[in-house]
């Protein structure tokens, strides 16, 4: 499974510029996934190519950050350690053949509804006013989304992006008043149902301090296939 290809197609940056084997991604600094460089080749100029990235980013006004998986070139995590770079959000890659089962009280839809996007701002938002290009990104490939609610609110969202045989599962959120109902497991369940037969395997990624989830996706069948973290200056 190929991970940083998966994810990088599954959360599309809306502007991308490729450099020597890299790209270097950029959607107005909303998540690092889709504002980092994805490096997963040795270019012919290592200095040269940190360097180009460092200009990329410092012309939009944002920091450089190094999207970091297990492609990634060998010694540049230690090379962008020496220069200074911050080792941030140690992130865990869970896959597996988790079985969906049909939940009356999910909606699935195939685009986000204001309410769905509200409620995983609410929880994900960390990125100021950035619901908007967190939008354009979610909608930048099909997907599916789902929510759990009551009364008209999404109490629990999630979201399904269909990868060839694979599935990525991305944008698990639960309000904090709602937490500790299993929300989040129908939500999950919904998503795969949704999917059908048509899929081999599933994945997800999760914040390695974020045990609480790791339980609930091993308990689903999921379990670590891989790591990436991300190097910031």
């Amino acid at each position: 499974m190929d991970i940083d290809r998966l994810v990088h197609e599954a959360w599309p940056a809306y502007e991308q510029r490729a450099h020597d084997g890299w790209v270097f991604r950029r959607a107005d600094g909303v998540t690092k996934r889709a504002n980092s460089v994805l490096a997963t080749s040795t270019p012919a100029d290592l200095d040269g190519a940190i360097r180009a990235a460092e200009a990329f980013y410092g012309e939009r006004g944002q920091r450089c950050v190094f999207s970091l998986g297990v492609a990634a070139p060998p010694g540049l995590d230690e090379e962008l350690e020496r220069r200074g770079y911050e080792l941030v959000d140690p992130t865990l890659v869970m896959a597996g053949t988790p079985k969906g089962e049909p939940v009356r009280e999910v909606r699935t839809e195939e685009r986000p509804w204001p309410q769905w996007l509200q409620t995983w701002w609410a929880v994900d938002g960390r990125y100021g006013s950035g619901q908007k290009e967190a939008e354009r990104i979610c909608t930048g490939v099909p997907a599916w989304y789902a929510a759990y609610e009551e009364d008209g609110v999404p109490l629990a969202v999630g979201r399904a992006v269909p990868q060839g045989d694979t599935l990525g599962i991305y944008c698990m959120a639960t309000l904090p008043g709602a937490r500790r109902r299993g929300l989040a497991r129908r939500v999950l369940r919904a998503l795969v149902a949704r999917a059908g037969d048509g899929f081999g395997s599933a994945y997800l990624v999760v914040t390695a301090a974020n045990t609480g989830a790791q339980a609930l996706y091993r308990s689903e069948g999921f379990e670590i296939a891989g790591r990436y973290h991300y190097r910031v200056r």
